[in-house]
């Protein structure tokens, strides 16, 4: 039994390493990306396309969906860039204080399929 118990602890402890080492060299790059800015509102995706809601009526809504795990996007006024984490973090996070409202975001827009995504490095307020 013993051996057994050894066995199993070492293929863990293998699969650990190898999960790790994968990724560690994962690569992150943006390809055809490009940085830049971009002044919209926050708004959740779930309520924002499903039933149109958005505004400070809602920030109440959108901020309850989006600690339930809906995402945050910025939306432009034409389109929407939805928040993309590269860092392996929760993409809400720089989003959450600026809930239903007005921001200038910073940071490297990639499409593919149909989708706009932005990794955010710097959100403020805007006016």
């Amino acid at each position: 039994m013993t051996m057994k118990i050894a066995f199993s602890a070492l293929a863990l402890a293998a699969a650990g390493v190898g999960g790790a080492y994968a990724w560690q060299g994962h690569a992150h790059e943006h390809g055809d990306a490009k940085k830049t800015q971009i002044t919209g509102q926050v708004v959740d995706i779930a309520c924002f396309v499903g039933h149109n809601s958005s505004g400070e009526k809602h920030a109440k809504c959108a901020e309850t969906c989006a600690r339930a795990g809906n995402p945050l996007a910025v939306f432009d006024g034409k389109q929407i860039f939805l928040s993309v984490s590269m860092d392996h973090k929760n993409p809400n996070t720089k989003l959450m204080p600026f809930i239903e409202k007005k921001v200038k975001v910073t940071g490297t827009v990639m499409e593919k399929a149909g989708f706009r995504g932005i990794a955010i490095e710097k959100v403020e307020a805007a006016e």
